[in-house]
């Protein structure tokens, strides 16, 4: 097939188009391959599909990225044909690297494209060095296999459907004869009419007599069609809920039910760890979906993994958690993307990362996102997180851009470690208006401004500002300690580790008269600000 001419790694990256002629079908029931199968009486253990189901046109998976820069296909952001190609992801099918065409730095006219498989081509270092393929020639062959094979089947069907009408003719004239022999007969004279058409006009009494044994032919019983095959999802698809409604009890073996209904044991369950969940979905059919109610799954952390299968993204949207950590992973943007799409999560931590895998959040809209932990996303600056608060262009008014951007409910936001200046504050000051808690430590160029455009009078977050963290901004001085005593809601000021504070800073700090007590605490290395 189209899929072993290429190496075992292509043949593992590459999956089914879903479209071509060969993927609709069904199996044919008498290739090696089908015979092995247990559906037709097989082992199983080859665990290879029909030959007649190979796909002509592999693609490749959703979790493909280039090798040298790390991203996914993105021929979707532009629209020339030209720059389509240089940004899409194509398989050399000589030494199966996986790359945009843009990254390579070599001509387009130096490789060769594979019209007949999708992003696949032979690059043009193999082309350079002289190397060739063999999936071309084998995809030919595969295509007059499976042509030659559709029509012997179709010439099976029509000899099979002109048996058929044989016998509905033949079986008025044999009505006569006792009830007994009555099919046999018909059968025989169909058998006969047959073989009398093609030996030349002999009546069908005196052919059936003087044919060689040999030369009878033998009815076969009608071809009897596989049954056809579900509609197969994508591996990183969700299914469907079921059609009934979730059972209330667990059915025992016996017939009867469990004493102990659903409710109690999603109770119980709520006392288990995650690990433990998985296990007890090992048990049978009921507990499995029981242990995947969402109500178990509020916080799901896979930080540090070193890959995000499909399957982990299948087990997310069917959890719905509430809190998603994917901080320091390798997650790609169609990834990102396909789950922001499907999650109503509260909570979004995506710290460590790489910026072409979080701007992903620039083509969505979150209005459920309470949180979200961009700290010490890779190559994220001010022009960066600019795109990520801007509205979506259909929400922009005429004289300009709207108030409410992508993230307006936001009421934490965590950008701890960002190469970031005191122009990202007007951005918070304008598309993030109910944050209450900010983190803005360890931010290098953090000065006294972005203190002064957070507790302006025109800034909605001078009201609503509970919680700032500005540890470790080496360029705050003193006047951002007075600028923080605009604030009446302000409960906690982390300014610790900053050198250009001196120690009993925190007694500049003063709250407006209504405010009940206030009380103070400062740490040796720095200071930290409390209104208890």
């Amino acid at each position: 097939s189209a899929l072993s001419g290429a190496a075992s790694g292509a043949r593992r990256r590459r999956t089914r188009c879903r479209r071509c002629q060969a993927c609709t079908r069904s199996e044919c029931g008498e290739c090696h391959f089908c015979k092995d199968m247990k559906k037709f009486g097989g082992p199983g253990r080859m665990k290879q599909s029909c030959l007649l189901r190979q796909c002509t046109a592999p693609v490749l998976p959703h979790t493909a990225v280039c090798s040298a820069c790390g991203e996914a296909g993105k021929e979707d952001t532009v629209d020339s044909e030209e720059e389509k190609f240089s940004l899409c992801l194509m398989e050399c099918t000589i030494c199966n690297e996986i790359i945009h065409p843009s990254c390579l730095k070599m001509g387009k006219a130096e490789g060769i494209i594979n019209d007949e498989i999708p992003n696949c081509w032979e690059c043009p270092k193999c082309h350079k060095e002289g190397k060739t393929s063999k999936v071309r020639a084998e995809l030919y062959s595969t295509i007059l296999y499976c042509t030659l094979a559709d029509q012997r089947s179709h010439h099976r069907e029509k000899l099979e459907r002109f048996k058929r009408m044989c016998l509905l003719e033949r079986r008025p004239e044999s009505s006569s004869s006792s009830s007994s022999s009555s099919e046999s007969d018909s059968e025989s004279d169909s058998d006969n009419s047959l073989r009398g058409e093609q030996g030349g006009g002999s009546s069908p009494s005196s052919s059936s007599r003087l044919a060689p044994r040999s030369q009878v032919m033998k009815r076969s019983p009608p071809a009897v069609p596989s049954p056809p095959r579900p509609i197969q999802m994508e591996r990183h698809l969700v299914r469907p809920p079921p059609a009934c409604p979730e059972p209330s009890c667990l059915p025992l073996d016996c017939g009867s039910a469990h004493v102990i209904t659903r409710d109690v044991w999603l109770r119980v369950f709520t006392y288990l760890s995650q690990t433990e969940l998985c296990v007890c979905m090992r048990v049978c059919r009921t507990w499995s979906r029981w242990c995947c109610d969402k109500r178990l799954w509020t916080q799901i952390d896979l930080s540090r993994q070193r890959s995000i299968t499909p399957p982990m993204l299948s087990g997310i949207i069917r959890r719905q958690p509430v809190s998603l950590n994917l901080g320091h992973t390798n997650i790609s943007k169609k990834q990102l993307m396909w789950l922001i799409n499907r999650l109503q999560g509260e909570e979004l931590n995506v710290s460590g990362c790489a910026w072409p895998a979080v701007s992903a959040l620039c083509q969505a809209v979150c209005p459920c996102l309470k949180l979200l932990d961009l700290s010490r996303v890779e190559d994220l600056k001010d022009t960066h997180l600019r795109e990520l608060l801007l509205p979506p262009p259909d929400t922009r008014t005429a004289h300009g851009e709207g108030r409410a951007g992508r993230f307006q409910n936001l009421t934490e936001l965590r950008l701890s470690g960002l190469d970031l200046s005191d122009s990202s504050s007007r951005l918070l000051v304008r598309y993030t208006p109910h944050l209450r808690r900010l983190d803005l430590s360890h931010c290098a160029n953090v000065t006294d401004q972005t203190v002064l455009a957070l507790t302006s009078p025109l800034s909605p977050l001078r009201d609503s500002l509970t919680h700032i963290s500005l540890a470790g901004c080496s360029k705050l001085t003193e006047q951002s300690v007075l600028l923080l005593r605009r604030c009446p809601s302000l409960h906690t000021a982390d300014l610790r580790c900053c050198q250009l504070l001196p120690p009993e800073a925190a007694q500049l700090l003063s709250f407006p008269p209504h405010t009940t007590s206030s009380s103070f605490s400062s740490s040796v290395d720095g200071t930290l600000l409390k209104n208890t």
